[in-house]
């Protein structure tokens, strides 16, 4: 038996892992997981230090358990239509059959987002033959309605390209919105009933402000950067995400799973190295955040770990700031 993993401790310190996606299948916790090499690449903004070629399933049976690496379920060699850069997937459930949403760049340097299955979600996953028509960028988060409809929120600004589709075509001169301009949203679109593509052409999430104004690019402390995250409780929908610069995780509440998502405020204040990168999800009658910093490298951007915290809520929905 290998050591219980205790709130704010990396899950596991022989690989280096980031992006946590967590899920609870057949009663466990998996957490699916970039995989950060042990190089050692300059930092720019367009993310070429984060250099990943496969993806790794952690689980752990419970939170008195040690966690396990079921190892590598996919790599950049096994998917056609990939070059480089396995950025940060997520996972669901349907058909008896689980999914792998991931982001890498296409032959022509473009993000795209594929889809992996496998009859176990510890995997290994299969990549489909081609990315999802239509889409783009990066952070892809799959999200399962009450009403079974599943959504795929993605995109992510700087090297995840969202400025570069503003017009709905990729245009490799894209520039962000001015300061002040409303702020770039996440993408969302309905997924078709086998998972495989959109049943719509994307659109944008609007965020606003409790007056209704759309949140601007200039506001770095709430804009949406990326890594977008979608769970629903006590009938409230909540969109959290990283903003980037700041590097928080915040979040902003709706009625409707494809928003406007009015701004709330901070789930997790900035942790060690450049990025941030978190999921939601609820274990037993307790929820947790799965979140990443780069502590075990001693603050490599590019070499990060995986930890998890309690997340809790006030009585009337909205989330404390969570004191690491």
């Amino acid at each position: 038996m290998g050591k219980v993993i205790k709130p704010n401790e990396p899950l596991v310190t022989h690989i280096y892992s980031a992006d946590p996606a967590a899920h609870v299948f057949e009663g466990k916790i998996y957490i699916y997981a970039s995989h950060d090499r042990d190089l050692d690449i300059p930092s720019n903004d367009n993310g070429d230090q984060y250099d990943m070629v496969d993806y790794h399933v952690l689980s752990i049976d419970d939170f008195n358990s040690p966690c396990r690496d079921h190892g590598a379920v996919l790599h950049l060699q096994d998917v056609p239509w990939a070059s480089k850069q396995l950025w940060a997937p997520d996972a669901t459930y349907r058909h008896q059959q689980y999914y792998l949403f991931f982001p890498a760049r296409d032959h022509q340097g473009i993000f795209r987002i594929g889809v992996a299955t496998s009859s176990s979600p510890a995997g290994p996953f299969k990549p489909q033959e081609k990315y999802i028509p239509n889409s783009f960028s990066i952070d892809p988060a799959v999200f399962t309605d009450d009403d079974q409809k599943t959504y795929l929120f993605f995109g992510g600004l700087w090297g995840g390209q969202l400025e570069k589709w503003k017009t709905g075509k990729f245009d490799p001169e894209g520039k962000e919105p001015d300061r002040s301009a409303p702020a770039l949203g996440p993408r969302v679109a309905e997924l078709s009933d086998d998972l495989l593509s959109f049943k719509e052409e994307p659109q944008e999430v609007l965020i606003v402000d409790e007056s209704g104004n759309p949140i601007l690019a200039g506001d770095e402390d709430r804009r949406y950067f990326e890594a977008p995250w979608v769970h629903k409780y006590r009938g409230n929908y909540y969109l959290s995400y990283s903003t980037g610069t700041t590097h928080c995780i915040v979040y902003a509440m709706s009625q409707n799973p494809r928003g406007p998502y009015v701004f709330k405020g901070k789930i997790l204040n900035p942790v060690s190295g450049w990025t941030t990168h978190h999921s939601i999800v609820q274990f037993g009658d307790k929820w947790y955040l799965f979140y990443h910093d780069a502590s075990l490298s001693g603050g490599a951007d590019n070499k990060r770990c995986i930890k998890y915290t309690e997340l809790k809520y006030n009585e009337d929905g909205t989330i404390p700031t969570i004191e690491l």
